[in-house]
């Protein structure tokens, strides 16, 4: 049974709206407690939140019936908290069982000292919500930040950023070295079970895909006299040895589907297996293609972890990072600090390919509000500067090249100028949000729950700088409220 928050007052609590916070303290979560207290106070958009929540939550069940589960307004402060602080769940965990005034704020009363929460319990609940869902979360709150200030919307600015994914260096042995391992595991679990052929030396099996692989390693570490020759030499074994792993598997599959009776848990099996033969199969391909054939094979073709099949290569020349391994994520800036749009691009997209379509986005989401938009020249295309150009009208889009850049900067406006010297800020924020956000390395599965992650990330970051707003505007001299950033 789910409820969105306690209406009923509390003898052993102050209500949420009224908790007391240290503002003498500088440490990220009083700011973020501050901004869901705020959040509270506010019927409408307290109402509009919860709702989100509560479609997520429950889905197509009842919300009337069944045991006593978290409600959504606890549901909204665990996942606040959890990357607005960058915490795992395990710290958040125990923070929502002694914190006090985490306590107060979910609404949980002293006199319930025995209320525990469980890391597993917190996490099942929040992963309930979609990136989707968290994102227009987020959008009520930017849109009530600019209720406050109205004037905030309307001078922003983007940029874009690599998210990594929780993923080993990718070789090509290693990956076909997790996906055999996947596959012999899966159908060692069924053979035991269905007692069926082909599986019984199964940690053999292993055991030479393995060695293999290693002498891959050493040979492409030492690498010495014809290196090459002897690397496609363990190549072609290694390859061999996963072929006739990925037929066995097959013809396994094959065989219970038609000679036994599968219940749901060995036909979700079957599917995990094949899963794994299609994307060993894939490596396999690319693995022959580079090494045996000797071809170059672009980016789009390569798989750089079988366990995050969405991650893709990128080189952007970073100093101390020639390669990252994950996904771009574009993020608007205005001049308050929020987040005011995100997106988690498709692997085969680049800068130029998204700008306009966000912006357009953002534009129609704020009613045509943003005056002056600056991009760096990474986005730049003469298609870009024609269309960017009839969405916003002061639009600061830089273009590459030495003598390009000098032509463009002499025509230039007073505006575009200063909105070149202004957008060197939003790495402010994008440094803000991998180093407190927990946006350096995505520590959850799957590519739904990337798009979660990056949400969650920012909705913390955005309720963060709401309840910085707000402290300041009550407390201007508080700890809590001050801020290094400029508009």
């Amino acid at each position: 049974m789910r409820q969105g928050y306690c209406e009923q007052t509390r003898l052993d609590s102050p209500g949420v709206a009224n908790v007391p916070l240290n503002l003498k303290c500088r440490d990220e979560i009083i700011p973020i407690l501050a901004g869901l207290q705020y959040i509270y106070s506010q019927p409408e958009l307290r109402k509009q939140v919860l709702d989100l929540v509560a479609q997520d939550v429950n889905q197509d069940t009842r919300s009337d019936c069944g045991r006593a589960g978290l409600s959504y307004w606890e549901i909204t402060v665990l996942a606040s908290v959890r990357l607005g602080c960058d915490f795992d769940y395990d710290k958040l965990q125990d923070l929502a069982e002694q914190h006090r005034t985490l306590r107060q704020i979910m609404g949980i009363g002293d006199w319930e000292e025995n209320r525990d929460f469980g890391a597993r319990r917190i996490g099942d609940n929040v992963r309930l919500l979609k990136g989707s869902t968290i994102e227009a979360i987020s959008h009520a709150i930017v849109g009530e930040a600019y209720r406050l200030c109205p004037e905030a919307k309307a001078r922003q600015r983007a940029d874009s950023f690599v998210v990594e994914t929780d993923i080993h260096y990718p070789t090509e042995n290693t990956l076909i070295v997790d996906g055999t391992r996947k596959i012999i595991g899966y159908c060692a679990r069924l053979h035991e079970v269905y007692e069926f052929e082909g599986w019984r030396q199964h940690r053999q099996l292993m055991k030479k895909v393995k060695e293999v692989s290693r002498n891959i390693g050493r040979i492409a570490h030492r690498k010495g006299k014809n290196y090459k020759e002897r690397l496609a030499k363990e190549y072609r074994s290694l390859l061999d040895r996963a072929q006739g792993i990925v037929d066995r598997a097959e013809a396994t599959c094959k065989t219970l589907e038609e000679d036994f009776e599968l219940d749901l848990a060995t036909e979700g099996i079957i599917e995990q297996i094949r899963h794994f033969i299609g994307l060993t199969r894939q490596v396999c391909g690319t693995a022959r293609r580079r090494v045996l054939e000797g071809e170059t094979v672009p980016n789009e073709d390569k798989l750089f972890s079988m366990f995050e099949p969405h991650t893709q290569l990128h080189r952007r020349g970073k100093a101390g990072e020639p390669n990252q391994w994950g996904r771009l994520v574009l993020v608007f800036e205005d001049q308050l600090g929020f987040i005011s749009h995100h997106c988690v691009m498709d692997r085969t997209e680049s800068d130029k390919d998204v700008a306009v379509r966000e912006t357009r986005k953002v534009q129609t989401r704020l009613k045509d509000a943003i005056e002056e938009l600056s991009f760096d020249r990474g986005f730049h295309s003469p298609e870009n500067q024609i269309e960017l150009a009839k969405i916003v009208s002061g639009i600061c889009l830089p273009k590459p090249g030495a003598k390009q850049s000098i032509e463009q900067l002499e025509n230039a406006s007073v505006q575009f100028h200063e909105a070149k010297q202004r957008h060197p800020g939003v790495e402010s924020a994008i440094g803000a949000l991998q180093s407190g956000n927990g946006l350096v390395r995505c520590r959850d599965v799957g590519e739904i729950g990337f798009e979660r992650y990056v949400a969650l990330a920012i909705l913390g970051r955005n309720i963060h700088t709401l309840g910085k707003l707000i402290i300041s505007r009550s407390h201007p001299t508080a700890a809590a409220a001050t801020s290094k950033r400029a508009a």
